[in-house]
């Protein structure tokens, strides 16, 4: 017992690091703009008001429409893709294919590639098909980062799938296509749920696609407008805060209701071969 205290200790640490900058978020977004850089600081503030919430928050019509701008581009990047990536995944992973491990490879290095440097090239392939300014577009744009990491993410869960089980299913009068809709998505559920929660945040918090594909205010995402924000504020930084914390309670949620999924998709997923 005695050997695990510095353990318990390193793990209260760095959850304080990583917790700090989410708590000051919320303790600025309830301070007046003259407590903000008080001197001591207020670690808890002694006048709170929801003022920023209600004026740049909630009564900002720009904020309203970006978060629905957000929600309508992770939605549709998240369906789309769970509809390429998971037959992807299953096919690599049960069909006697060629070339797997250079596909797997080429995957990953995609992951690598920092998104900037694929936003240009996007801008003009997508200035060619009619796709720049569009949900379409920015929709596309993202799923190109997620389906290559959905892939590599879900073929070690259908790899896990008996074969026996799938044998039985067909001897019982299903279908390949049947065997793997009643038997190998419901196996494969936490990986498919940590898929979905994943591409949806990824979405969410684009940024770099956003302001190259979406130069109409109309459809940029709640990042970019938050962005704009910086410079319209100026010293704001309540305002700021407030609609940072707006932004981010879809992270939490999904992390606080989806927790359980998240956690045995991603330490099962990395253990199965």
């Amino acid at each position: 017992m005695r050997r695990r205290w510095p353990m318990t200790v390193a793990g209260v640490l760095i959850t304080f690091v990583y917790l700090l900058p989410v708590y000051w978020m919320l303790n600025t977004s309830f301070k007046k703009p003259a407590d903000i850089f008080a001197t001591p600081p207020q670690l808890v503030p002694l006048s709170p008001t929801l003022r920023s919430y209600a004026d740049a928050a909630f009564g900002n019509p720009a904020i309203a429409k970006g978060l629905a701008n957000s929600a309508v581009i992770a939605i549709g990047t998240t369906l789309l893709t769970i509809a390429i990536a998971v037959p992807a995944a299953y096919g690599l992973a049960r069909l006697r294919l060629r070339f797997v491990s250079v596909f797997l490879m080429l995957f990953l290095v995609v992951q690598m590639v920092p998104a900037v440097n694929l936003a240009l090239p996007m801008f003009a392939i997508f200035s060619d098909l009619g796709l720049v300014n569009s949900y379409a577009g920015l929709i596309l744009a993202n799923a190109s980062l997620a389906i290559p990491l959905g892939i590599v993410l879900l073929r070690p869960y259908f790899l896990s799938v008996p074969t026996e089980i799938l044998e039985a299913a067909k001897v019982d009068g299903c279908t390949t296509f049947g065997a793997f809709v009643r038997i190998a998505l419901p196996i494969s559920r936490p990986g498919l749920i940590t898929l979905a929660v994943i591409s949806f945040l990824g979405a969410w918090g684009e940024f770099v696609f956003g302001l190259a594909l979406a130069a109409d205010e109309d459809l940029q995402p709640i990042t970019v407008v938050l962005a704009g924000l910086t410079n319209a504020f100026g010293t704001r930084w309540n305002d700021l805060m407030a609609v940072s914390a707006v932004v981010a309670l879809p992270v939490i949620a999904a992390f606080v209701f989806l927790q359980r999924y998240i956690v045995a998709g991603l330490t099962e997923g990395a253990t199965k071969s």
